[in-house]
């Protein structure tokens, strides 16, 4: 279930019967011919299927990650670098009367890896918070194929392309016909 389609009164109605929630996070930023939102949208759908037969509230895809590697690009890569967005993020999903506080962050882009070491602040200063950050591309299932097809598979490769990573081929027919 995703938070943007409940009330703050089913949220607060969950939370008495448990306590757990997903947070996907991405970045926005360039992916070749894929979407700039490739990494929301991968953190964001694997975060949805995953808690979906659980029936876990998921947060809306926090969008601006960490990425400093891409100023050369047009905006908005380089001026959406947060280096704290994750950790920002994991205060959202405190409730006025109550807290999620067992949070699976799924993250959809290696550069937002050092916002772990926020995350950590967060729990530290909030006893009882358990946080587990998954970088869902580094799962032993998914790195094993991924390897067993290419060992130097990466960003904007193969593995990040997928029918709703695609940039709109509208664009590509029009930039081709100027030619």
């Amino acid at each position: 279930m995703r938070i943007k389609n409940l009330s703050w009164m089913q949220v607060e109605e969950y939370l008495k019967r448990d306590d757990r929630a997903v947070l996907p996070v991405g970045s926005t930023e360039q992916h070749a011919y894929l979407s700039l939102a490739t990494d929301n949208l991968l953190a964001e759908r694997v975060a949805a299927e995953a808690a979906e037969p659980l029936g876990i509230p998921v947060f809306p895809v926090v969008s601006y990650g960490i990425t400093p590697n891409f100023r050369a690009y047009p905006a908005p890569s380089r001026c959406a670098s947060r280096r704290s967005s994750p950790s920002c993020a994991i205060a959202s999903t405190r409730s006025p009367r109550r807290v999620s506080s067992r949070v699976v962050i799924v993250n959809g882009h290696g550069g937002n890896l050092p916002a772990m070491a926020f995350v950590n602040e967060w729990v530290a200063d909030h006893p009882g918070a358990k946080v587990k950050f998954h970088n869902w591309w580094n799962a032993p299932k998914t790195i094993a194929k991924v390897h067993e097809i290419d060992p130097v598979a990466s960003h904007a490769s193969w593995m990040e392309s997928f029918p709703w990573t695609r940039a709109s081929r509208a664009w590509r027919r029009r930039r081709r016909r100027r030619r």
